[in-house]
């Protein structure tokens, strides 16, 4: 049997891995090209490139798949079946019809809901309880196909966008030995997703990071969450960006104007949060923060720093 794998982040790393644990034979691995990244501008390897080359696989890096020495090239290795998790690009036509098993995506989220760029921060950004791991087949539309499996996780008040991902990628790397098994032997009918709960997610930009003081605390809350570890949630202080990495909504109510900052006493609820902002409804605790040029550090560290930071009112 053999594999052309295609990915580029950690979520996919794991699914990698544990092909070439169960003795596929992975004959390509296809990653987004290189990246510059920091003041120096040097060349940052994708995670599945740094994996792959660890497991002394050929690594592929196309700018453009649809190019046709880049499809060509790809013939060549003879896939029996292309497994496509966090890719980046979209596959045309040609390679969807090349391999004799298809094309199967893995997706971070129970589809049909919640496909496209962001599914993870998209189901913590709307206070789901559930969410999982698709396996599809794939087709010509976006996280649209046909589905071979899930696998359903909950969604704890601690979860980040950050940690959940990487749960999921552990599900992802499971389900998947269960599914190319079955799928291989004929064992498996894909079922069609139904268009009518089909709900998508797109990229999340820096700009979105920025917190509006006026929304309710939970969904501040929620925003931080979903945007740990990218693009974090932040506000401005003394004419620098002061980013919230960790907090807790409280459903207090207040009277003092959105966006004053107040100490709190520590209780079970509250955590080790030293003092919160009021919001358009209820109050947010601050557990973790960063200032600009400085390192992450608690609420209770931060606010005892800050003498003036008390009574404060943050931009909105």
């Amino acid at each position: 049997m053999r594999v052309v794998f295609m990915g580029t982040p950690e979520f996919s790393v794991p699914s990698l891995e544990h092909l070439v644990l169960n003795q596929y034979q992975v004959v390509a691995v296809y990653t987004q090209p290189d990246k510059p990244s920091g003041r120096g501008c040097s060349l940052v390897y994708p995670p599945l490139k740094r994996a792959a080359e660890t497991l002394n696989l050929p690594v592929v890096q196309p700018v453009r798949l649809k190019e046709a020495e880049v499809v060509s090239q790809l013939a060549g290795f003879h896939p029996d079946v292309i497994v496509v998790a966090a890719f980046g690009q979209i596959l045309p036509q040609l390679i969807l019809d090349m391999p004799a098993y298809g094309c199967i995506n893995i997706h971070p989220s129970l589809l049909p809901k919640n496909r496209g760029a962001s599914p993870v921060a998209a189901a913590i950004l709307a206070g789901d309880e559930f969410t999982g791991v698709s396996i599809m087949l794939m087709d010509k539309g976006l996280d649209s196909g046909p589905i071979l499996a899930r696998a359903q996780i909950p969604i704890s008040a601690q979860d980040t966008t950050g940690s959940l991902t990487a749960k999921l990628s552990l599900v992802a790397a499971h389900l998947l030995q269960e599914v190319l098994v079955h799928w291989l032997r004929g064992e498996l009918t894909p079922q069609p997703q139904n268009e009518t709960e089909a709900t998508s997610s797109s990229l999340i930009s820096k700009e979105e990071g920025e917190i509006d003081w006026h929304l309710p605390a939970i969904d501040i809350w929620r925003r931080v969450c979903a945007f740990q570890p990218w693009p974090g949630c932040y506000t401005k202080w003394q004419g620098k960006q002061l980013k919230i990495i960790e907090a807790v909504h409280l459903a207090e109510e207040g009277t003092l104007e959105v966006g004053r900052v107040v100490a709190l006493l520590p209780t079970a609820e509250r955590l080790e949060a030293a003092f919160g902002v009021h919001t358009g409804n209820g109050i947010l605790g601050v557990l973790k923060v960063q200032l600009e040029g400085k390192q992450a550090m608690s609420g209770v560290e931060f606010f005892r720093g800050q003498r003036q930071f008390m009574g404060a009112i943050l931009p909105y």
